[in-house]
């Protein structure tokens, strides 16, 4: 059974789930030999008054990052398929035109979605790093190889659905009642009381040590 070739699809990203570009879909030649996915965090490490050390409090989640190498070849050695160029330049002229070109009416290139396999990669393009390596006697390219770096995106759908509403990297407005303190507000929102001398110094308050019932504060999100 042949391989499955890995796909690069342009989206048409105007509805919501987004959708493929029909006829712009560039299939390799050659699978990646290697493949890499990169999953990250960032987190809030500010340091409030009196602190002694850093603390490390959740930030958000890093959109997911792809890289792999395509190779190209113009050798013959590899069978073109009917849908490819046979030289190298008109293969990478393929490609670019799905994955890199710029895109007048939308004044930016394509957002795409990476096939293979059981995966299906919605990203942008960060990276395209060519570097040829075997040429013709004229000096046209006989084989390259293409470094692609690739960080995922999410729909506004996605990303509302994704945040937590008592996230603290969302800004709160909350209606003080009766016990409230201004420390006790920072840990419920925060999950650290420590930073109500800053939402105090947002909310003009010149006591943070009584609250009166039916005043409306304000938490900004952590920097």
């Amino acid at each position: 059974m042949a391989s499955q070739p890995l796909t690069i699809t342009a989206l048409d990203i105007s509805g919501d789930p987004p959708q493929p570009i029909s006829g712009k879909t560039y299939r390799l030649m050659i699978n990646p030999a290697e493949f890499s996915h990169t999953r990250s965090i960032c987190y809030n490490t500010r340091r409030t008054l009196g602190q002694t050390n850093n603390a490390t409090r959740f930030s958000a989640m890093n959109p997911d990052r792809i890289a792999f190498s395509v190779v190209f070849d113009g050798t013959g050695v590899i069978p073109p398929r009917k849908d490819q160029p046979d030289d190298v330049a008109g293969q990478l002229d393929a490609m670019c035109a799905v994955i890199y070109k710029y895109q007048g009416k939308d004044h930016e290139p394509n957002h795409l979605r990476v096939g293979w396999g059981k995966l299906s990669f919605d990203c942008r393009l960060t990276t395209f790093n060519t570097t040829y390596t075997l040429f013709k006697s004229g000096g046209a390219p006989l084989r390259a190889k293409v470094e692609l770096a690739m960080t995922g995106f999410a729909t506004p759908q996605d990303q509302v659905l994704s945040a937590s509403p008592s996230s603290p990297d969302l800004s709160h407005s909350v209606l003080v009642v009766a016990g409230d303190t201004l420390p006790l507000l920072c840990l419920r929102i925060y999950g650290d009381a420590r930073y109500y001398p800053e939402v105090a110094a947002f909310n003009g308050l010149s006591s943070f040590r009584r609250l009166d019932p039916g005043t409306r504060l304000h938490f900004p999100p952590l920097a």
